[in-house]
């Protein structure tokens, strides 16, 4: 949530291998605009599509911030049609971001706040850069972290939410760590080499197994018991009937590491 001058923005997508990276690009501060939400959505459709890849992540590019927050510029222009213009539209592209069937890490190398850490929230991991702060400061402004508050409580409990919220206080990243906002702080290099690295290791797993993971973990909050393990009893006829796992067998009893071809 800030004013740096930029306008427009972009985000650009890069692959390795299995791994694929969304940069955002929009000045120092990788403001949250329209234009920026638009590309990231493209790209995110894209991505929804693919059944190559194996990992994503997501980072702040050449910017100094991972992402600061919306654009203030933009309030008065869509005060009367925030919904349409505005909150509807950050909705859907955080929900398609969180929505991506295989797994994504945040690499936040510079400050995440408002709708930069909602955007971090949306990924299935959080690497963070030892010093660097993130938070929801909106109540500064009067404003709200909507989405950020809902998935804020479902990673840290609403104690703790609603002292970031209520305050607008950022927290360093010893704290972001042993709250659990993120997964790790990279002491030594840049969270996007962690994150590079973290990647590499996911993509050599299964990645049927992991995609069925993930999307067995973001059901189990909102089924009741019976309901999630009647999932996850299909979910484990899928990998039996798939090669993956008779190849992960096979290089196990051959010693070797296995060659998984995502069937």
């Amino acid at each position: 949530m800030a004013n740096d001058g930029a306008t427009g923005g972009s985000a650009r997508l890069s692959e390795t291998a299995f791994i694929a990276e969304i940069a955002l690009s929009n000045g120092p501060l990788n403001l949250v605009t329209g234009s920026l939400l638009r590309q990231l959505n493209r790209i995110l459709a894209d991505l929804a599509r693919r059944d190559d890849l194996r990992c994503v992540i997501l980072h702040g590019g050449e910017s100094r911030a991972f992402c600061a927050g919306s654009d203030i510029k933009e309030f008065a222009s869509v005060r009367h049609e925030a919904s349409e213009r505005k909150i509807l539209v950050e909705d859907m592209v955080l929900r398609n971001l969180a929505r991506l069937p295989l797994p994504t890490i945040a690499a936040i190398d510079g400050p995440a706040l408002g709708g930069g850490l909602e955007l971090a929230l949306c990924c299935d991991l959080r690497v963070l850069k030892a010093g660097v702060a993130i938070g929801l400061p909106e109540c500064h402004l009067g404003g709200l972290a909507g989405s950020g508050a809902v998935r804020l409580t479902r990673l840290v409990g609403p104690a703790r939410a609603k002292q970031m919220l209520f305050t607008g206080a950022t927290i360093c990243s010893e704290t972001a760590l042993s709250w659990g906002v993120v997964n790790a702080v990279a002491s030594d290099g840049s969270a996007l080499e962690a994150a590079r690295r973290l990647a590499g290791e996911i993509a050599q797993r299964g990645p049927i197994s992991n995609r069925l993971a993930k999307d067995l973990v973001d059901r189990a909050g909102d089924l009741p018991l019976d309901a999630g393990l009647m999932q996850a009893n299909v979910a484990q006829q899928r990998i039996f009937d798939s090669d993956d796992l008779h190849e992960g067998a096979a290089a196990f009893f051959g010693k070797r590491a296995p060659v998984f071809a995502g069937r």
